[in-house]
This record gives structure tokens, sequence and C-alpha cells, in this order.
């Protein structure tokens, strides 16, 4: 068998969140018990919270929701590439020893331990000059183990506008902690969730 990385982190109540963004919640409505054979609850949470993949609609007033985008994108060959201490922004040196015969899917590691207890005001992201190489390159989805594309202060969100004009996709929130460069199998497909503007994933490695 295959051997899998589980590169989603694991979602709780603490589990950090954009600033002003909705926290994951749980509440019990049903609780085993005489006359009652099963325990059932109900969550609360934005699209956004752990491993996610972002819809054109988060950042595009007419763009598809995620439950309308094409699947190809979210399974497929992949490359790990690590840019650790890159400073606040991923730009195309840091990448460049990894840049041969790349797979259509490209994650990038930033930290050396991924933040899961607090929000990183701080967050590296993507220098949008660099998301343009990846698209010249025939990259049709990237993906970060921070909490965004673009940094966590930005107001144009440039990156986020280079994915909508060359049509990539955008997984966000990974964990990638235990994976070491190199070219993998990656699954992550999100939820069919028809109005929304991103969704969870259970994001995998698997050995090609």
């Amino acid at each position: 068998m295959k051997k899998l990385w589980d590169i989603s982190p694991p979602i709780h109540a603490a589990s950090p969140v954009f600033p002003g963004d909705t926290a994951y919640s749980q509440q019990w409505v049903a609780s085993i018990a005489p006359g009652c054979p099963v325990n059932v609850s109900a969550i609360t949470l934005s699209p956004h919270v752990g491993a996610h993949a972002d819809a054109p609609l988060h950042y595009d007033p007419d763009g598809a929701a995620i439950g309308t985008v094409s699947l190809d994108a979210f399974i497929g060959p992949c490359r790990v590439i690590h840019a650790i201490g890159c400073g606040p922004l991923v730009r195309p040196e840091h990448l460049a020893h990894a840049m041969d015969g790349l797979p259509p899917r490209v994650l990038v590691r930033v930290y050396q331990q991924m933040p899961q207890t607090a929000f990183d005001n701080d967050l590296p992201a993507f220098a949008p000059e660099t998301v343009e190489l990846l698209a010249d390159r025939g990259v049709v989805l990237i993906g970060i183990d921070s909490a965004s594309i673009d940094p966590a202060s930005s107001k144009t969100l440039d990156s986020h506008q280079v994915i909508r004009h060359r049509g990539l996709r955008v997984l966000e929130n990974l964990l990638l902690d235990n994976v070491s460069e190199g070219d993998y199998e990656l699954i992550a497909l999100p939820l069919k969730l028809s109005t929304c503007d991103a969704s969870p994933v259970r994001a995998v490695l698997r050995e090609p």
C-alpha cells in the first residue's frame, strides 16, 4: 500500500482563524440515551478554517462558488517545495532550486512548524510574480501552509488577483511540517457547497 501523508491540520474550537472570521464551534443536538440511538451534532465554522480551497467567489464578485468548480486541479501529480524562512513573501528565487520539470500542482512549505494555536499576523505569502511564474510553467494549483497566499494586512490581494486572472486553484492552511521536498500525488477535494466562497478539504499526499 502506498504511504499517505495527512496534510490537514485538526479542526476544533481552538483552531486559529483570520481575525474577524468565524471560529469552529459544535453543539450536540442529540445524545445516545434511552429512546435515542445516536449522537448528532451541529457545527458552525468559516469554510476557511483548517485546510481549505478558496473558490473564485472568494476574491471575485462574479466568481464561481466552490461547489461548481471542476475537481481536476485538486487531484493529481504534485511537488512540495520548501521555502522555510523565506521572509514575508515567497519570491521566485526561493523556488528556483526545484523548478525543473514541474508537475501541475505546487505546494510551498514556509514554516518549520505551522502555527496551530494562534493566528500568525505576519504570515508568509506568495509574491504575485511568483504566482505568475508558476502559471507560466503550467501549474494549475498552488498551495501553502500559511493561512493565505496574500499578506494578512493586504487589502488588494494581489496574489489572489493573479490566480483569478490566470484561472489557478488554491489551497491554504496546509500542514506540511513532516513533508519532505519532492513529488507526490495530491488528493484535496472540496465539498460540493453550491453557493460557498470556500470549502474545507481533507488534504493528503500519496506516494507517486
